[in-house]
């Protein structure tokens, strides 16, 4: 929600010295010299292509740690312990081998970005992600069924922003029932999670690494709002800052009376500076809406509801 890219060094083109000769003394040719040794190209692409030279150098540091990282998070109390390849996101770090793929080059800044390039801090972030996930079972916990009663219809993934980010919508009002969203606050944590690794999915990791979220408050009223969503709602913050960094690209918050303003600003005490910036409340209305989330998706992509020309299935 680091490395400094290997420099491949040009082969230094050697000729054999062509020594000046007569038919009565000949010197023998120079031996060519051994080619420069040429380091393997760090893999490439369109994300890790705009890394800064502070954030390359950030990430040199935090691979570094990767085999420290892994024992921390899976194997604390076993000094034996051999490090091995682990997956995150669909994406495989070998902490002996971490300049394999761009993607984990990629997946890697997003702890460092989370914490300002402080390569200590995005270490305990990852070994702390790591370990909450193996705990969470969170492989297990996407293949779970919730009631399609109750979550059918409060999340969905549907089309893109104007940079190819898949949006992702979160429903908690109109014909939702949340009530019935929120009546067990385990459930819908484990729900939340699961909607997130599935919106997750939806990136290459290559060109795309983040996403653009909408929430969607139609019809909720301050009185609505009950103690299990409010607890519900700290956790699942507190879990999308803490595990899953630098995947928001924007979020937006629609359908928000204005009196219930104040919510968006109690975000601002628990979440870090870069991610409230991300942060935008909108009013109530199609024309509304529609004004603030068209300069960033198309018209054709945009459902209906929210002022666009789509019409998506199942909603």
């Amino acid at each position: 929600m680091a490395d400094i890219p290997a420099v491949v060094e040009t082969p230094v083109e050697t000729t054999a010295a062509t020594a000046t000769t007569t038919a009565a003394t000949a010197e023998p040719a120079a031996t060519p010299a051994a080619p420069a040794l040429v380091a393997p190209a760090e893999p490439q692409s369109a994300l890790t292509e705009k890394f800064t030279d502070a954030e390359w150098a950030a990430l040199k540091e935090l691979r570094a740690t990767l085999p420290a990282v892994w024992k921390a998070a899976y194997a604390p109390d076993d000094a034996q312990a051999e490090p091995k390849p682990f997956t995150i996101w669909g994406v495989t770090i070998d902490p002996a081998n971490p300049t394999s793929s761009a993607k984990v080059s990629v997946v890697l800044m997003k702890f460092l970005r989370a914490r300002e390039l402080k390569v200590k801090d995005a270490e305990t972030m990852l070994i702390a992600t790591l370990r909450w996930r193996d705990e969470m079972k969170v492989d297990e916990l996407v293949k779970e069924s919730f009631p399609e009663d109750v979550f059918g219809k409060a999340g969905h993934n549907f089309g893109k922003d104007k940079h190819g980010r898949p949006v992702s919508y979160n429903i908690y009002g109109g014909e939702v029932d949340v009530k019935a969203v929120f009546s067990d606050i385990r459930r819908f944590i484990r729900w939340r999670i699961q909607f997130m690794e599935k919106s997750i999915e939806l990136l290459d990791f290559e060109t795309i690494d983040q996403m653009l979220q909408i929430h969607d408050y139609e019809g909720v009223s301050m009185m609505s709002r009950d103690a299990n969503q409010k607890a519900a709602a700290s956790e699942a913050t507190n879990i999308f800052q803490n595990h899953y960094p630098e995947f928001l690209a924007m979020k937006f918050f629609v359908n928000v009376p204005t009196f219930m303003s104040w919510v968006f600003w109690a975000f601002k005490a628990v979440l870090s500076a870069k991610t409230f910036a991300k942060l935008n409340m909108v009013g109530t209305g199609k024309s509304t809406i529609a004004a603030a989330l068209l300069p960033y998706i198309e018209v054709k992509e945009l459902p209906a509801k929210f002022g666009g020309d789509a019409q998506p299935e199942g909603w």
